[in-house]
């Protein structure tokens, strides 16, 4: 598998990459119903993909890492150098969005996205990864737990206020 930085070219995505990005997306539809993020998760647009993924690279020091597996998008993970709230003290980058495409989950794509994300901050010089995770995703807990992430606190999300727990890992 191979992460690839999602690039705009003359300041737009490219159209074929927006539109299997957005198919990604859409096979994500029970996430995107807990989360919110979308009006309609049974017919995410390549819009409102476009408009996504340009909130996520607006942050400074941030990133949209596309994961391909024999040429395939499996997945994605968006990632922050640095907590976006300066006042915040947090020394740690953080993940955003982990996104694997819902036909091949437990396959282990997440995994070795979360692997391959950590192994680019440790290059990085960075002793740990924060994440947060939505109080109503449970599964999405367990996941991050099963691969070293221990909870921090209890949190509002930065955008909807949602109820969340920050997990942190060393590296």
């Amino acid at each position: 598998m191979i992460l690839q930085p999602l690039a705009a070219v003359d300041g737009a995505l490219p159209g074929p990459l927006l539109t299997e990005t957005a198919a990604l997306y859409a096979t994500n539809h029970a996430f995107f119903e807990l989360s919110g993020d979308f009006p309609d998760p049974g017919r995410i647009t390549v819009e409102q993909v476009a408009a996504a993924l340009a909130d996520e690279l607006a942050h400074d020091g941030a990133e949209v890492l596309l994961a391909r597996s024999a040429g395939r998008l499996v997945g994605l993970a968006a990632t922050l150098a640095r907590h976006p709230d300066p006042a915040s003290g947090d020394p740690d980058p953080w993940i955003g969005l982990l996104l694997v495409d819902a036909t091949a989950h437990r396959q282990g794509y997440g995994r070795s996205i979360a692997g391959l994300v950590e192994d680019r901050f440790r290059a990085a010089g960075r002793t740990g990864v924060r994440l947060a995770v939505l109080d109503d995703n449970p599964a999405g807990l367990a996941f991050w737990r099963a691969q070293g992430y221990t909870p921090l606190r209890r949190a509002k999300d930065r955008e909807q206020g949602r109820d969340c727990t920050v997990l942190r890992k060393a590296l």
